[in-house]
């Protein structure tokens, strides 16, 4: 059995609310959620407002390869855009594609990179007209952690460089 699971409290500790006599911190992940009608995220029957929670898992031919996830509020969905692409078109191991160096697009033509982006590949971008911001805050990039299965059934994972965690399998 295989699981992708991703805890959020969203933001510190989440709602700022703990059961009574439990410990468990509860989440504020309805943040993002609106009232307001004329908002896309807008509560209401038969919608999916835009949400960040996505654990993923991958598969081949069927096969099930394994779980992963890369949490980070709106990070989310472009770093597993990101993983995968290391993963799948670059090869990468799951340690080597969770310690590739990220971007961020933050809005109209911006986007941030981690410093450890290559000089020339950020002043290309520049010249193709995008505004590129180094950044050296690497906590903004998301955290991920990643357990892949091989063919042979050898359990494969890595662990986010930026933050604190581990892989564990039994």
């Amino acid at each position: 059995n295989m699981v992708s699971f991703i805890q959020s409290n969203y933001s510190g500790f989440g709602s700022g609310i703990v059961v009574p006599g439990y410990g468990i911190s509860l989440s504020d992940r309805g943040h993002n959620f609106s009232m307001d009608p004329a908002s896309d995220n807008c509560v209401g029957p038969r919608k999916k407002s835009y949400h960040t929670i996505i654990p993923g898992f991958l598969t081949k031919d069927d096969r099930p390869v394994g779980p992963f996830g890369v949490m980070g509020a709106f990070m989310q969905p472009q770093g597993q855009f990101q993983v995968l692409l290391d993963t799948i078109d670059y090869h990468l191991n799951p340690q080597a594609a969770l310690d590739a160096p990220r971007w961020q697009w933050v809005g109209g033509k911006t986007i941030e990179m981690e410093r450890a982006f290559p000089p020339a590949v950020v002043e290309e971008l520049r010249r193709r007209g995008h505004d590129i911001v180094v950044k050296d805050d690497i906590q903004t990039y998301g955290r991920g952690q990643i357990i892949w299965r091989d063919e042979q059934g050898t359990l494969i994972g890595g662990t986010e460089p930026r933050a604190d965690g581990c892989v564990a399998a039994w």
